[in-house]
């Protein structure tokens, strides 16, 4: 791999999961400095809770500002070679469609970069993202993806499926899960290439660096049905547990009636359909465009969030 000089980076959603790896992991392994951009003093907050030394804290400028605001992003932009775009939501709600979340900053995000000092943007987005899928957030994040490539600026698309993180609440769900001798999913034949988080920024500064143009899709080393999954976690455990399969009619009947009855439904149409998303694709063409060596396997994700739990 090459080594790179000090950059500068603009994260906007830094206060996410992904974020607040890519902030730890990159102030502890290189000297680059970090303008971290979010929505609210809570988000800030996140970020300042993170465990880092004076160096590094010092290293890392958080902002808070709307995503949308061009002059403000323009502004924060300044000085920055690289950006990592992580804007993004599962769930839409009337407060906040999905063309508000995803094509709207992703308009403000491409005209920023291509007004500032940023040479290389990376956005993430998810597995079978396309302008054309029926899926009402794969299709916002498709078209998200379609306005930034056209950018003038150097753009990376990275379409990742279910991330897995030490920590992280997907993360526990599915350790809960395994745990459990019984667990019920809605089409357990569904299938997952969960990848680790490690990895995927690993993938986003493999990208900076190598100025990668274009998008790829990039998932984890197996492609497993939800069952086989909870088994593993399960094994892993020491322990097994059944899966008892439920209709996916089942659950996007259950969708339309919370979405009916509730202001904010904790389940939509369009997130169980990204969900139920059948995933299962080579990613060697990406690792091999990255510069990667192999992912991490299935156990070894497993078992790094196991261990990060007892350490917890």
């Amino acid at each position: 791999m090459q080594k790179a000089s000090e950059q500068q980076w603009l994260v906007t959603g830094a206060n996410g999961n992904l974020g607040r790896r890519f902030v730890v992991a990159t102030l502890s392994s290189t000297q680059d400095r970090i303008r971290a951009v979010v929505r609210s003093a809570r988000a800030a907050k996140q970020l300042t809770a993170i465990e880092l030394t004076a160096e590094q804290r010092g290293r890392l400028d958080v902002r808070v500002l709307d995503y949308t605001d061009q002059e403000a992003l323009l502004g924060a932009a300044q000085g920055c070679s690289r950006a990592l775009h992580l804007v993004g939501i599962l769930k839409a709600t009337k407060s906040a469609p999905y063309a508000q979340a995803h094509e709207a900053s992703a308009e403000v995000m491409a005209k920023v970069c291509d007004h500032s000092s940023i040479e290389h943007l990376t956005y993430l987005s998810i597995l079978g993202s396309t302008a054309s899928s029926p899926n009402a957030c794969l299709a916002s994040k498709g078209r998200a993806e379609d306005i930034l490539l056209s950018a003038a600026t150097l753009v990376c698309v990275l379409r990742v499926p279910m991330v897995l993180g030490e920590g992280d609440y997907a993360s526990r769900a599915l350790l809960a899960r395994g745990a459990q001798a019984r667990s019920l999913a809605f089409r357990p034949q569904s299938l997952e290439q969960p990848i680790y988080a490690g990895d995927v920024i690993q993938a986003v500064t493999q990208a900076a660096l190598l100025k990668h143009a274009g998008a790829l899709d990039l998932a984890g080393a197996e492609s497993l049905s939800r069952k086989d999954l909870l088994q593993r976690v399960a094994a892993c455990m020491g322990k097994t547990t059944v899966v008892m399969g439920l209709p996916i009619a089942l659950g996007y009947a259950l969708a339309s009636c919370m979405q009916a009855l509730l202001a904010n439904p904790p389940l939509t149409s369009a997130m169980l359909g990204v969900l139920d998303h059948d995933d299962a694709i080579d990613p060697a063409p990406a690792l091999q465009a990255l510069q990667m060596q192999a992912l991490c396997s299935v156990d070894t994700t497993i078992n790094k969030l196991l261990a990060a739990n007892l350490d917890a």
